[in-house]
């Protein structure tokens, strides 16, 4: 058996094979793995997010990080290395190196959405005609279910608006339990003790928790009535309605009474109804938010069709009492004088952060929707995420946000409780599990969300 001394054997063109292999090995296992964490924490965006941002760059750059050296395997010579084994493990590191790189290549779940498809495009293209014609004869079969299914989900709004009609004696019940109006008799709870769920925690998530729980500021008096602050914990308690409500929003915020949907026979609508309590910020007792929905099959771009969508909102003047304003704030600014040198105070008042801003949506005009700048479609998109959200989700199951119950698992990407050797292991099964359980969201500035989720799923 012959003892090889691997730093005088292996040639120089090998020595860089293995190392552009590895090099593109490591890029496909830890690499995207460790930047997509350190994208999550610093940009705020989900794993799923981080990773096809990063697999993308890494396809599209692979040749300028990892070159294949293409050159100087056609130029060098290949020596190989005698070890009681077969020759050409030159061309078989070559062949590993070419095999990485394809990886991406065919690869297309691995890209993002515009390149997958033009990729996919492109690839169709290539067929020959008479196999083109037969996936053109599909997707008009697919135009004729596309059809059908828009049938369905009129008739799936019907159904909602006939059960909202029975579930609303039951919201009716728990708005007056929540304002004190009734006294409900003591009801031994029948479900699953929530204290069993701690012992999922980690000891020093437990630690984390108590520590909070100690400057919880939580003072009611014992015959305090109904459920304080009911709707304002609700919206605290999920992070996409968290990021409206600001600090100045809160005192407003809990004289929310309830939360009602409404929905229309024609056109295919729904309009969420706030009541409040007499409050000092505006007279209006109902501030509402209508959203317009449509199940038709677009004719130019059918099969984008997923379900109803929600193409238009309109909210509702609120009368505020005076310098009770909160979506405006006033500034004061000093202006000197060129030539006298004197200087004056002015007030300016300016737009300003707050929950309220939503009942103002940006109108568009239907002749100017395909002239819509990014921030309005950005802004759009959001409002409608958060109209279904409402619907669906928060108005539906409230008091289960109120006892963590349900949390928003949509925002759970970045939980950390699995140890480093279990996360890579455990991370597609994960996002499987949450895609299953969490509300459809899309991006901002995306295509609008589409609001097919049975509201009590």
């Amino acid at each position: 058996m012959a003892v090889v001394d691997l730093r005088t054997s292996v040639s120089g063109h090998e020595t860089r094979s293995v190392v552009s292999f590895l090099a593109i090995l490591f890029s496909v296992l830890l690499l995207p793995s460790c930047l997509a964490r350190l994208s999550r924490c610093v940009f705020r965006v989900s794993r799923r997010q981080a990773s096809t941002l990063l697999t993308n760059f890494l396809v599209l750059n692979s040749e300028a990080i990892f070159p294949l050296q293409k050159e100087d395997k056609m130029s060098e010579t290949k020596e190989v290395v005698h070890a009681d084994g077969p020759e050409g493990s030159g061309a078989e590191s070559e062949g590993e190196e070419k095999s990485a790189t394809r990886f991406f290549l065919n690869s297309p779940a691995f890209m993002s959405g515009p390149m997958r498809r033009h990729f996919l495009q492109e690839m169709v293209k290539m067929l020959p005609e008479k196999v083109r014609n037969r996936v053109t004869a599909l997707k008009h079969v697919q135009l004729e279910q596309l059809k059908l299914e828009s049938k369905f989900y009129e008739e799936v709004y019907e159904l909602e608006r006939k059960y909202q009609g029975l579930y609303q004696p039951l919201f009716d019940k728990r708005q007056k339990i929540i304002s004190g109006e009734v006294e409900p008799e003591v009801e031994k709870a029948t479900w699953k003790s929530d204290d069993e769920d701690t012992e999922e925690l980690s000891d020093k998530m437990k630690e984390i928790t108590l520590k909070l729980k100690k400057n919880l500021d939580v003072k009611y008096p014992d015959d305090v009535k109904g459920v304080p602050d009911f709707w304002l914990t609700v919206f605290r308690s999920a992070e996409l309605l968290s990021e409206m409500v600001q600090e100045h929003d809160e005192a407003a915020l809990k004289k929310l009474r309830d939360i009602k949907i409404v929905y229309a026979d024609n056109p295919m609508s729904y309009t969420l109804e706030f009541h409040f309590d007499k409050n000092d910020y505006f007279s209006d007792p109902v501030l509402t938010k209508k959203y317009f929905l449509k199940t038709a099959v677009d004719g130019e771009y059918p099969f984008g069709f997923e379900g109803p969508e929600i193409y238009k909102c309109e909210g509702c003047t609120i009368h505020w009492e005076k310098s009770m304003n909160l979506t405006v704030k006033t500034i004061r600014k000093k202006q000197k004088h060129k030539a006298r040198g004197a200087v004056r105070t002015i007030t300016k008042q300016v737009p300003n952060d707050s929950f309220f801003n939503f009942f103002n949506p940006p109108q568009i005009n239907e002749e100017d929707k395909d002239k819509e700048d990014e921030e309005t479609q950005g802004i759009l998109s959001t409002d409608f995420e958060i109209g279904h959200f409402l619907r669906a989700r928060i108005i539906p199951k409230a008091v289960l946000y109120y006892t963590g119950d349900v949390i928003d698992e949509d925002y759970d990407d970045d939980d950390d409780d699995y140890d480093e050797e279990e996360e890579e292991e455990d991370e597609e099964e994960e996002e499987s599990e949450e895609d299953d359980a969490r509300p459809k969201r899309k991006p901002i500035g995306g295509k609008k969300p589409t609001p097919n989720e049975c509201p009590n799923q």
